[in-house]
């Protein structure tokens, strides 16, 4: 290099070094998620991997990676029914699961404060524009710019002896930050697991991403996360890792119900619903309390109660985005009439790229004007 010149310097990117905790830890927290949070489970996939590809080695075993997981307060012991104590995953470990799940999804965000949520209204709002309009009674007083102002007092009563009056004052103008209540529908019926293919974990980690974005990025928005199978409950966020299926049908009538019931009691304009699912709806609750399941084909009269829940959603001005993620075609003419019925979105997707999609609906959903 010569002498005296100034400039940069590029050099050679270093990777970052990782300890042998941090490999296995990155590799541990997958491995929780598919398992449900069973340690047990990780523990038994994580000693296989380590016999085939050597994941340790003598100066740190899989003994000392747990007992680093204790001492870092990732575990923690519960005794069971039977007085036998068994080792659990702790609040930590979850925090460092959903946000792994958002680094991996969302990639890296910085926290923000408020709500976030732009509208294209201008007004008396918390995001300055960069635009300046005249002072009016009700504006901030702290946005008035001083510099435009005096200058406007000068242009308007000249050099000679300085006057400031209303007429003179610019204030910069002002977005609305709507805050959004959001419900995310995932499908936790047994079709979730079948044809050798996984596709809770990916909704699972879709559900952690989302969580902590909106936690870190959005604090003023809310988040409710509810599942669906013969009937539909609410989850909380600290228990998406231990999600799983079960023997159930999928009633997306009783999902919508009550998510609905959910955004009803909420204060906020902007609301909507994100359905994940992979299967057409083939149970319904009946008024007496039994069960009326069709797996075959497109049952019309289940298809008819979801057209009228999706219908009734539209004049609470909730949206409802689906996102489909198995591909099968003649599931597509159900999505798409259940869309229009909403006047509401639908994605035809895979699992691959599904956090992506539902982060840009979000992000879209988060530009409405305030009603």
């Amino acid at each position: 290099m010569l002498k005296n010149r100034s400039g940069f310097k590029f050099t050679l990117h270093n990777k970052k070094q990782e300890t042998p905790f941090e490999k296995l830890f990155d590799i541990f927290q997958e491995l929780i998620v598919h398992t449900s949070g069973d340690f047990d489970e990780a523990m038994d996939w994580l000693k296989t991997l380590d016999e085939k590809y050597q994941l340790t080695d003598d100066n740190y075993s899989l003994d000392d990676f747990v007992q680093d997981l204790k001492d870092k307060g990732y575990l923690r012991e519960k005794i069971d029914t039977n007085g036998k104590s068994k080792t659990k995953i702790s609040a930590k470990m979850e925090r460092s699961i959903r946000n792994n799940a958002l680094i991996q999804i969302f990639g890296k965000l910085k926290k923000q404060g408020l709500g976030n949520h732009k509208t294209n209204k201008n007004g008396i709002g918390d995001e300055l524009t960069g635009e300046f309009k005249d002072y009016q009674f009700g504006d901030k007083l702290e946005n008035i710019m001083v510099t435009q102002s005096l200058r406007n007092a000068q242009i308007n009563n000249g050099l000679g002896e300085f006057k400031l009056s209303e007429n003179d004052l610019v204030v910069e103008n002002t977005n609305h930050k709507s805050q959004m209540s959001t419900v995310l529908m995932i499908d936790i019926s047994h079709s979730m697991i079948l044809y050798g293919e996984d596709r809770i974990t990916p909704a699972k980690k879709v559900a952690m991403a989302l969580s902590e974005l909106i936690k870190t990025r959005y604090p003023k928005d809310s988040l409710d996360i509810i599942v669906f199978g013969n009937d539909s409950w609410i989850i909380k966020i600290k228990d998406l890792p231990y999600l799983q299926v079960g023997p159930y049908h999928t009633n997306t009538v009783a999902g919508l119900e009550l998510a609905m019931d959910i955004l009803r009691r909420k204060r906020n304009t902007n609301k909507n619903i994100f359905m994940i699912t992979d299967g057409k709806p083939s149970c319904i609750k009946l008024p007496d309390g039994r069960y009326y399941k069709n797996s075959n084909g497109l049952d019309e009269y289940i298809v008819e109660k979801c057209y009228n829940m999706a219908a009734y959603a539209r004049k609470l001005h909730i949206p409802i985005t689906t996102f489909m993620i198995a591909q099968d075609p003649y599931l597509q003419s159900f999505v798409e009439k259940f869309t229009e019925c909403n006047k509401g979105k639908a994605f035809y997707t895979g699992l691959k790229g599904l956090g992506e999609m539902i982060f840009k609906d979000y992000a879209t959903n988060r530009k409405k004007n305030i009603r």
